[in-house]
């Protein structure tokens, strides 16, 4: 039986936070449509921050209202203290992304809070959640940045990580995201790191977010895959990075992953060469973003026969 691995888009978030040129809300939405047509399941739309921080995010409403009318997409948004919350509850969103760093320097640039205070909201957050009616709660998730190293701190102690993994599971958290945010992780430390967090929180789905700074984020997937993860983020065109993050740029390359887990007999649910377009449709609309992928590039190998094609004929 194939292995069902559960993929999340990011670049309407990660990808988008840092680039100066906005990108107009019919044309986030047509991306949010497209890609959602080629078989990615869930879709990090957007960020409930106040514009005069982050503008690229001002139209947060309109962006969440559309894409929460696409029918069977998962829609996420991240949040990062208790307002963001709100916002979300209120929109209705499907998913909610707490983020917060292992690293008490970047999250005190982050969000201008240590990480025990960050922890200390993120269970204000799950009681808000938990205040609702059952039908009306999104999902809370709980996403730990710098988990693999950081650019103001270096390496990151593996007890750490563990440490808050474990805050956000017994706060309320329905699912771990443990994250790679400046490129800093090695297979052999994605292992360490990954199998003393299932250790602790295995109960809960436990997802992955790697960057490719320094070409080793598709090693970093297939590490994680040897810890038995199935929930990865990517970025279409390998779009990413964060503001406060000296040197940190894009996630792994969302079509580039797809062929890599197809090619190794995952089903992912993807239709490559539809995904594969969807990139002109954001270069179209932001002729200035820099855009990655071997995939994009090189093109499918002569011959290829996708694992669904293969499974279809036996």
């Amino acid at each position: 039986m194939r292995q069902k691995i559960t993929l999340r888009e990011v670049g309407l978030r990660d990808g988008l936070q840092i680039h100066p040129t906005f990108m107009q809300t019919r044309d986030k939405l047509a991306w949010i449509m497209a890609e959602a047509a080629t078989g990615i399941p869930e879709i990090e739309v957007t960020s409930y921050v106040p514009p005069k921080l982050i503008p690229q995010f001002a139209d947060s409403g309109p962006v969440t209202e559309g894409a929460l009318r696409i029918p069977g997409l998962t829609v996420t948004a991240l949040i990062p203290n208790l307002r963001g919350a709100q916002r979300g509850l209120e929109l209705g969103v499907h998913k909610l992304n707490f983020v917060m760093s292992v690293s008490q320097t970047h999250n005190m640039k982050n969000v201008r809070r240590s990480p025990e205070e960050s922890a200390a909201d993120f269970r204000d957050i799950a009681a808000l959640i938990r205040s609702h009616p059952e039908a009306k709660r999104p999902v809370i998730c709980g996403s730990l940045s710098t988990a693999l190293g950081c650019s103001y701190e270096g390496r990151i102690a593996v007890s750490q990580v563990v440490k808050y993994a474990v805050q956000l599971a017994e706060a309320g958290a329905q699912e771990i995201v443990i994250a790679d945010t400046v490129g800093y992780a090695d297979p052999n430390q994605v292992r360490i790191v990954f199998k003393a967090v299932l250790a602790e929180v295995g109960s809960l789905p436990v997802a992955a977010h790697f960057h490719d700074t320094r070409g080793t984020g598709l090693a970093n997937v297939c590490a994680a895959l040897d810890c038995g993860i199935t929930m990865f983020d990517a970025s279409l065109a390998g779009l990413g990075g964060c503001p406060f993050a000296p040197g940190a740029s894009g996630n792994v390359v969302m079509e580039d992953l797809c062929f890599m887990l197809d090619s190794m007999g995952y089903e992912t649910g993807v239709d490559l060469q539809t995904l594969i377009k969807v990139r002109e449709l954001v270069s179209n609309a932001l002729p200035d973003i820099s855009m990655q992928g071997a995939l994009a590039r090189a093109g499918l190998p002569r011959g290829y026969v996708t694992t669904a094609e293969r499974v279809a004929v036996q």
